[in-house]
């Protein structure tokens, strides 16, 4: 007999979590991150909320599965540092084979600034160098924005 687990949760937010928290398990090791608007849900999913900038990665294996999800950066309501070479150590300690990138606009509007266009580059190139490639970088606001549609990649 199957028996359901009773949860309790205190806050809306706590429900939210735990959903998100079901969402990527569903989404680990399936072939999903092959799709751009799976991958937009996905990430607005963990990221639409967020009251300042964060900077996340999605460390995919050699058939764009799901190895691990990542938030590296935090930044302020409209930015955020971000350091290529720690993306590199995220992607070589998952023995990732590929990567997608993602930063949300608290602001709500999904438009790459130049700024995230040359920062997906430079993250690119670097990446390049140990053979993990960058397959997106997707903007997550009221709607996102994939830099790999739009030719930046």
């Amino acid at each position: 007999m199957h028996k359901e687990q009773v949860f309790t949760y205190h806050s809306n937010q706590e429900v939210l979590d735990a959903a998100i928290d079901i969402i990527q398990e569903r989404f680990k090791r399936t072939a999903i991150f092959t799709n751009v608007d799976d991958t937009k849900i996905f990430l607005a999913c963990k990221m639409a909320n967020y009251s300042r900038e964060v900077f996340s990665v999605l460390l995919l294996d050699s058939q764009h599965q799901l190895l691990e999800y990542k938030e590296l950066f935090f930044g302020t309501i409209d930015s955020a540092s971000v350091y290529p070479r720690e993306i590199a150590k995220a992607a070589l300690e998952s023995n990732a084979v590929a990567v997608i990138l993602a930063h949300n606009h608290p602001s709500g509007i999904a438009e790459p600034s130049q700024a995230d266009i040359a920062i997906t580059e430079k993250i690119r190139r670097a990446l390049s160098l140990i053979d993990i490639r960058t397959l997106d970088h997707i903007i997550v606001g009221k709607s996102q924005t994939s830099l790999a549609e739009r030719g930046y990649l």
